[in-house]
C-alpha cells in the first residue's frame, strides 16, 4: 500500500492531546512463590540506586484441565496442555522494561474441544540512548479473544466456543527531549502494526449485515513540541505543538489521518493551580475504497469471510473536517501524589471532554481515572493502549489457559487494554472512553478493582458496502477485581473476577455479556517445582444465540530454569 507524503499543513500544527492509562492490581502467580522480594522478582523500581537489575526466569509447564459444560449442554470434557514461557524483568541506568510470552499446546482429550497452538504475551521495552534526551521505545501484545455477532470480542475465550481468533500488536519509536537555552523541545515518532487472524467467526442472522472483522492496520503517530515555562521570559507558560496520527486499514482500504497544531498557555494561579488555554487548527480527513461488486451489485466476500476491496477504483472520502479548535482547562497538583487535569475544548467539529485524576496517597494505595476522546481504526485503539502500559508491569493471566488478563499493573502506574479489545468492527470510529482503578496493599495482599467504559461512532461512505455501518454507536463496559496474596513462606492464593457488556448499535445484533471468576493455589514443591489448582466459572452470552457456561479445574506442575 502505496502511503503519500503528509501535507504541509503539518506545519500548521496544534493541540494538546491527553491519553489515559488506568491502573489494575495483579495476580499472584508462580512468580512470587520463592518467598523472596515480590519487587525484585518483578522488575519494580531499584530503590533509585540505579543498578542494572535482570531478571530471566524460563519455564515448562503442564496442566491437565476438566470442564463441565453446564449450558447448552451438559458434558464434562477434557484436555491437557504443554506451556513453555519466559518471564522478563529489566530495569537499569538506561534500559527498564518488562516482557512475558508463553507458548501453549492443547491436546484435546474429548471431540469438543480442539487441538491447538497459542501464543500470549506482552512486553514494553525502553531504553535511553542519550540520558534524560533521546531513548526508543518499542513494545507487543499477542492474545486470543472470542468474536461474537456485532463484532463484540471478549478476551477471556472459552475452551469450547469455535469462534476464537488470535490478536496481534507491535510498535516502536524514539523519543527526544532536550531544551536549547530556555526552550523545552519535545518530539516523538511511533510506527506500528495491528492483526486479527480470525477463526469461525459468528456472521450475522439472514437478512442482518455481515461482521466484518477487522483485518490488519499500520499506525503512525509523532509529535514535536517546544515551550517556554511560566516565568521564565513571560509571566504565562507557551507551548507550540504538532501532531499527527495516521491508520491504513486493509480492510477497504480505510485511512484516518488527523493532523494539528496551536499554540498553548499556561497561566499559574497559585503555585498549585493552573488555568490552561489553547487555540489550534485541525485538518482531519476518514476516506476508503468499496468493495468489489458481482453482476448483481452485490459485494463479494472473500475466503476470509472480509470483503474483496476494489482496487481498481480510487479511494473517496467518508469523513472531512478542518479548521480552528480551542481547549480550555485547569491543571492542579496540590502534591507530588495528587494530580488533576479537566479540559474542554473543540474537536473533530464538536465539543470535546478528556482529562485525567490521580491519587497516590502513599505506597500502597493508589487511584486512577481517565478520560480520552480520539478517532482512529481498531488497530489505532490497540496500539494507543499498549503504549501507555507502565514498562515495570507484572501481567494478570487466566490459570485455565494462560492468556493475559487486559491489565498490567507497575510499581507507579498502569493500564488495560479492555476497551480497545472490546469491539473487532473493521470500520473507523469516534471513541469516547473512560477508565478507572483503585489498589490497594492490605498487609501482605494485594487487592484492586477496575472498571471502564468505551462509545464507538462509526464513520463509513453512505454509499459503500459499510454504509450499515456509517452512524451506529456501540457501546462496552468492563469491571475486574482480584484478590491475592501469599498463605505461607510456600503457598499463595488468587482469586479474581471480571465482567464486560457489549451492546453492538446494530438493530437485530442483541447484546453480549461475558461474565466470570475463578481461584487458584500455588504451593512450592522443590526451589524451581511449583504446583497449581484452581477452580472457576465462565459465562458468554448473546441474545441470539444460545448461552454458554462452563465450570472449569485443572491442576498443573511449573518447572522453572
Amino acid at each position: 500500500m502505496t502511503r503519500p507524503a503528509l501535507p504541509v499543513r503539518l506545519a500548521l500544527l496544534a493541540a494538546t492531546a491527553l491519553v489515559a492509562a488506568p491502573a489494575h492490581a495483579q495476580s499472584l502467580g508462580y512468580e512470587n512463590l520463592d518467598g523472596g522480594d515480590a519487587s525484585a522478582a518483578t522488575g519494580s523500581r531499584n530503590g533509585g540506586t540505579g543498578a542494572m537489575r535482570t531478571t530471566v526466569r524460563p519455564y515448562i509447564e503442564a496442566v491437565q484441565n476438566v470442564l463441565w459444560e453446564l449450558a447448552p449442554g451438559d458434558d464434562v470434557l477434557t484436555y491437557s496442555s504443554l506451556a513453555a514461557g519466559v518471564d522478563v524483568a529489566l530495569r537499569g541506568r538506561r534500559t527498564e522494561g518488562a516482557i512475558s510470552v508463553r507458548y501453549e499446546r492443547r491436546i484435546s482429550q474429548s471431540d469438543r474441544v480442539a487441538d491447538g497452538d497459542t501464543l500470549s504475551g506482552l512486553a514494553r521495552v525502553r531504553h535511553d540512548l542519550i540520558p534524560r534526551t533521546l531513548s526508543v521505545e518499542a513494545g507487543a501484545l499477542a492474545t486470543r479473544t472470542n468474536i461474537g455477532i456485532g463484532g463484540a470480542s471478549a478476551i477471556n475465550a472459552l475452551a469450547t466456543n469455535d469462534a476464537v481468533s488470535q490478536i496481534y500488536s507491535v510498535y516502536a519509536g524514539p523519543a527526544l527531549s532536550t531544551n536549547v537555552g530556555d526552550v523545552a523541545v519535545s518530539a516523538s515518532y511511533l510506527i506500528g502494526y495491528n492483526r486479527l487472524e480470525q477463526d469461525n467467526v459468528l456472521q450475522g442472522s439472514a437478512g442482518q449485515p455481515l461482521n466484518d472483522i477487522f483485518d490488519d492496520s499500520f499506525v503512525q503517530s509523532g509529535q514535536i513540541s517546544a515551550g517556554i515555562a511560566p516565568g521564565t521570559v513571560l509571566p504565562v507558560g507557551v507551548t507550540a505543538s504538532g501532531s499527527f496520527f495516521q491508520e491504513d486499514i486493509s480492510n477497504l482500504d480505510q485511512r484516518v489521518r488527523d493532523l494539528r497544531g496551536g499554540v498553548q498557555v499556561t497561566y499559574p494561579v497559585t503555585q498549585t493551580l493552573a488555568v490552561v488555554g489553547a487555540i489550534g487548527y485541525e485538518d482531519v480527513e476518514i476516506s476508503s475504497r468499496d468493495a468489489v461488486r458481482d453482476g448483481t451489485g452485490a459485494a463479494v466476500i472473500g475466503a476470509d469471510g472480509r470483503f474483496v476491496t476494489d482496487t481498481s477504483r480510487p479511494r473517496q472520502l467518508a469523513y472531512e473536517t478542518s479548521g480552528l479548535t480551542w481547549d480550555a482547562g485547569v491543571m492542579w497538583r496540590p502534591s507530588r501524589r495528587t494530580a488533576l487535569s479537566a479540559f474542554v475544548g473543540r474537536r473533530y467539529d464538536s465539543t470535546t471532554y478528556y482529562g485525567s485524576f490521580s491519587y497516590v496517597p502513599d505506597a500502597r494505595s493508589q487511584l486512577t481515572i481517565a478520560a480520552s476522546d480520539t478517532v482512529s481504526g481498531f488497530g489505532g485503539q490497540v496500539t494507543r493502549a499498549l503504549r501507555d502500559l507502565p514498562t515495570d508491569f507484572d501481567v494478570t493471566r487466566n490459570p485455565f489457559n494462560g492468556q493475559i488478563g487486559g491489565c498490567a499493573n507497575g510499581s507507579q502506574s498502569g493500564g488495560c487494554v479492555n476497551n480497545a479489545l472490546s469491539s473487532v468492527s473493521s470500520a473507523v470510529f469516534r471513541a469516547r472512553s473512560v477508565n478507572g482503578i483503585y489498589s490497594r496493599q492490605i498487609g501482605r495482599m494485594t487487592a484492586g478493582i477496575g472498571a471502564g467504559y468505551i462509545r464507538r461512532s462509526f464513520i463509513a461512505r453512505a454509499d459503500s458496502v459499510l454504509a450499515a455501518a456509517n452512524g451506529v454507536i456501540d457501546e462496552s463496559y468492563y469491571v475486574n477485581a482480584g484478590l491475592n496474596g501469599p498463605i505461607d513462606r510456600r503457598s499463595s492464593f488468587s482469586i479474581s473476577a471480571y465482567s464486560a457488556w457489549f451492546q453492538p448499535g446494530t438493530s437485530g445484533a442483541g447484546n453480549t455479556t461475558a461474565i466470570g471468576a475463578n481461584a487458584a493455589y500455588f504451593r512450592n514443591l522443590t526451589d524451581r517445582l511449583a504446583a497449581s489448582a484452581a477452580v472457576g466459572i465462565d459465562s458468554f452470552n448473546q441474545t441470539l444465540l444460545e448461552d454458554q457456561t462452563i465450570a472449569s479445574g485443572l491442576v498443573g506442575l511449573r518447572y522453572s530454569f
